[in-house]
């Protein structure tokens, strides 16, 4: 028989559901629903304390394993609990870092295991809270929680966040531990309120992070100071952005290097960019390079943005052993950013003629500065076959471009109207009607005329001269 119309029917409670698709909704919920739970019945809190219900919360957010689990003989829940207490501050970016972590861990202990040994235990809650009382500042959640897995590493050769090599001039920055930092914390006009994250022993150069927005810059960004060559005041500081956050910055660089886009040189990590699009192959022998900007030997004023690119010359395995050849010369067609053209000849690459041979690599690095914010280069080597000596050919080296990454202007230098100058390459991404001009009048040499310019503005030359397009 049929119910009446009328007749409403009961309202459905989620407890009275059997067990299984009870327990199905549950494992749905977060970690915080799943937690109020059990507040709200006694089935419900018996049900939220089934333990696999916190082992995808214990892996999501811990990255624990059963390995890992079985070693600490407590359930899944109490390990999340316990974890959570120690560490729960840090729950957006714990699983994000210590993955970083560990792949970084992972990837070097094969490649570079002496850099592994070199690293530092994490720190304790106190002592991140104590360096906070000692600056005056408090330190960004992601940073502290990257150092709650390592402590960054001993001042070292190699350091842990890249290298760079030229003919005379040498970089490799280390990660500073937290004391370290602590005692570089700058109060100086110019670097207000500005963290060391990364030193270099034979240069000095160090990555800030800024604690405050002052001085133009915005909180937790992270740079490259640039002194102000031009402004004659110590506290004109121009910056190379490196990164918005601590998360942004350490995870990008981590996944450039577990992902094969930093090679590894000499058990080192060196931070050249590869485009796989800059490949070139003319017959048996290819060419590809990669590129690096080096901000220790730019300026902002006077325009001046310094790039260094490293060329691999291949002939393939399968090529003939008739086709051994001997590079005779290199031709270099290179452009600025305003389209302007210099072109360069000579003999050799770096003072060497490398002889190339099936299955045969050579590699060679060189410079180059340009007085615009990017650039690019192209041209052809000439060989002669050692077979056939009188037989010459070109080989074409691929259109490889260089950007500076962007920058701020000091503050010092700020006009009437007030506003910062922000640039990406050689666009204008915010200004306003009083902007001042860079003078991008000259293109990059290394001629008389640019030396003697340096010395009537009073301008150190920057160290690591190095022979330019070879």
């Amino acid at each position: 028989m049929a119910a009446p119309l009328d007749m409403e029917p009961s309202a459905l409670s989620l407890e009275l559901l059997p067990t299984d698709p009870l327990l199905l909704i549950l494992s749905f919920l977060d970690y915080r629903d799943l937690m109020s739970c059990c507040y709200l019945s006694r089935r419900l809190n018996q049900l939220s304390n089934h333990d696999p219900l916190w082992k995808r919360h214990c892996k999501k957010y811990w990255l624990i394993s059963e390995e890992e689990k079985n070693q600490r003989n407590q359930s899944w829940k109490a390990i999340f609990i316990s974890t959570y207490s120690d560490l729960g501050r840090y729950i957006r970016y714990y699983a994000t870092l210590k993955k970083a972590w560990d792949d970084l861990e992972k990837y070097l202990g094969q490649r570079c295991p002496r850099m592994i040994g070199s690293l530092k235990e994490s720190v304790r809650e106190e002592d991140l809270d104590a360096v906070e009382a000692q600056i005056g500042c408090k330190l960004p959640d992601d940073y502290r929680c990257s150092f709650r897995i390592h402590n960054g590493q001993k001042l070292v050769v190699p350091g842990l966040m890249g290298s760079m090599a030229l003919s005379n001039h040498y970089r490799s920055e280390d990660l500073l531990d937290i004391d370290t930092a602590a005692g570089g914390f700058q109060q100086r006009l110019g670097l207000k309120q500005c963290l060391p994250l990364t030193f270099c022993i034979h240069t000095g150069l160090s990555q800030y992070m800024a604690l405050e927005s002052v001085e133009g810059r915005n909180k937790y960004e992270i740079f490259y100071q640039c002194p102000d060559q031009m402004a004659r005041n110590p506290s004109a500081i121009d910056m190379f952005i490196t990164g918005t956050s601590y998360l942004e910055w350490f995870t990008s660089y981590v996944n450039k290097v577990v992902t094969g886009g930093y090679p590894i040189i000499r058990d080192q990590i060196f931070r050249y960019v590869h485009d796989k699009e800059c490949v070139a192959t003319t017959g048996d022998i290819t060419v590809s390079v990669s590129t690096s900007f080096l901000p220790e030997l730019s300026s902002v004023h006077p325009p001046h943005y310094f790039f260094t690119y490293r060329i691999r010359i291949e002939m393939s395995k399968d090529a003939l052993p008739e086709k051994a050849c001997q590079l005779d010369s290199r031709y270099w067609r290179i452009t600025n950013a305003k389209g302007d053209v210099e072109e360069v000849q000579g003999p050799g690459v770096v003072g060497e003629f490398p002889i190339i041979s099936p299955g045969r690599v050579y590699e060679y690095t060189s410079c180059t500065t340009f007085s615009t914010t990017s650039g690019y280069m192209e041209g052809y080597y000439t060989f002669h076959c050692l077979y056939y000596k009188d037989k010459f050919f070109n080989v074409t080296i691929p259109r490889f471009h260089m950007v500076c990454p962007t920058f701020k202007v000091s503050t010092t230098r700020m006009v009437s109207g007030g506003a910062v100058v922000l640039i990406l390459g050689c666009v204008v991404l915010e200004t306003n009607h009083n902007e001042y001009a860079v003078d991008e009048d000259e293109d990059s040499t290394d001629t008389d005329e640019y030396e003697d310019r340096r010395r009537v503005l009073d301008i150190p030359a920057p160290s690591g001269r190095c022979p330019r397009h070879t």
